[in-house]
């Protein structure tokens, strides 16, 4: 399912994307008992994709007949979005602007994807259509929200997905599933035909397991959407050093919950950086986890009540009991409590620039421990809060992210480690990572 050998396959006449939409249909039957997707696409819904590159002899196209999937609170016209709420439902007539971009460049949706409903939610268990369960072990989250699509791609279903990310939900599950996940910088990629859960922090992110895979998806989709209130134009920032100085967090802020095995195998992360010619210094981040608390503590919840409160007001019951809480939670908070929140943000923002100023990335884990489905269910809040402690604040902070595999513990469960830096410097951490994982520029 990479992409390069798809495409190499399809050049030399080894394949077809019809037969290749085949294989999938087997791949994802072969794991049916994992509620990965919403909606599957059928044959007389594929047909159209598949005809048109039938018809088409631009082979050429940079993702000519390239599967993926698709988070469903992401629209694909004349397919339902969900957002994980039946109620919820709606049949969009135009897709979202980033899905048909890549639809443009010859790839071929498989289907809607299964995720913690209406994106709120780092678990993957917050859904009616069942919990998604890991790709390595089915005892454990698969992380979310965007569960359903890290877990095609980790599963070889897809070369690739689309997911969504506010408060770290297109990296906790690539770290669970041992996949690549990049946030990109808020606005690169339109978020028009995207459900909002915060429409001013939220970001469609990139699922895949090479890192030129998700160079070529961010090239082809991030194009300036001029509709789009929120978008950004690209800008040029310093590639990656020869020896790229890298910031760490003191020792004291490292924190895993208890999970030695996670603490060491950020330990060997950075000494692996360190073995390839990095420059690693720690960093006071205080003013990363105190942004980071604002996400949910703050009044940024009320954004997510916004979204949806019509629904909500008209609808209550059609929501899972977990996600009316959180987001009735946000209909109390004032206009005083988001400037004193704003206020405080900015100061957080001032002082993490002054202390990671001069560093071509920072590195964090991505998430401090792995929790089974079972524990989650038990207590649902406090540990999906868990999760977020190293991810709530990229978006806050407009950041760009991008988490990559580093290693397993001894029970094989994966273990991620996450790479971020200013704005529009996805090319430089995706440099990094390539530096990481294969040790080579």
């Amino acid at each position: 399912m990479r992409i390069k050998s798809l495409l190499q396959a399809y050049k030399e006449g080894r394949t077809t994307p019809r037969e290749v939409m085949r294989e999938v249909r087997e791949r994802i039957r072969a794991h049916e008992e994992n509620p990965l997707f919403i909606h599957l696409l059928s044959e007389a819904e594929l047909e159209p994709y598949l005809s048109a590159l039938e018809r088409s002899e631009a082979k050429n196209l940079p993702l000519f007949g390239i599967p993926f999937a698709i988070k469903d609170n992401i629209d694909l016209a004349g397919i339902p979005t969900t957002a994980a709420c039946p109620k919820y439902a709606y049949v969009p007539e135009r897709s979202a602007f980033v899905v048909q971009r890549l639809i443009e460049a010859g790839a071929i949706p498989v289907g809607k994807s299964n995720l913690d409903q209406f994106a709120t939610g780092l678990v993957g268990t917050r859904s009616p259509y069942g919990a998604c369960r890991n790709s390595i072990d089915p005892e454990y989250i698969s992380g979310g929200s965007s569960s359903g699509s890290a877990v095609s791609v980790a599963l070889e279903m897809v070369s690739f997905s689309l997911g969504t990310d506010t408060a770290g939900s297109g990296r906790v599950p690539a770290a669970l599933n041992a996949i690549l996940g990049l946030k990109p910088t808020k606005g690169w990629l339109s978020t028009l035909g995207v459900v909002p859960a915060c429409r001013s922090l939220d970001c469609v992110s990139i699922f895949a397991k090479e890192g030129e895979e998700v160079r070529m998806i961010l090239e082809v989709a991030g194009v300036y959407d001029e509709s789009d209130p929120y978008a950004r134009e690209e800008r040029s920032v310093a590639p990656l050093a020869l020896n790229p100085k890298i910031a760490v967090p003191l020792k004291a802020q490292r924190e895993f919950l208890g999970d030695s095995e996670y603490e060491r195998l950020f330990e060997e992360a950075i000494e692996r950086f360190r073995a390839l010619g990095a420059r690693v210094e720690e960093v006071d981040i205080s003013p990363l986890i105190l942004a980071a608390k604002l996400l949910y503590e703050g009044p940024w919840v009320s954004e997510r009540y916004v979204a949806i409160q019509e629904f909500l007001e008209n609808q209550p019951e059609a929501l899972l009991e977990v996600t009316r809480g959180i987001i009735q939670g946000g209909a109390s908070k004032s206009a005083a409590d988001y400037f004193k929140a704003e206020y405080r943000l900015m100061e957080c923002k001032r002082e993490a620039q002054k202390r990671l100023q001069g560093f071509d990335f920072s590195l964090l884990p991505t998430i401090p421990r792995p929790y089974t489905i079972k524990e989650v269910e038990a207590d649902p809040v406090r540990l999906n809060s868990h999760l977020g402690h190293y991810t709530n604040f990229m978006n806050l902070l407009d950041l760009a992210a991008y988490a990559i595999p580093a290693g397993f513990r001894q029970d094989g469960i994966p273990f991620g480690i996450t790479l971020f830096s200013e704005p529009f410097s996805e090319s430089r951490l995706i440099e990094a990572g390539e530096y990481f994982l294969k040790g080579v520029r």
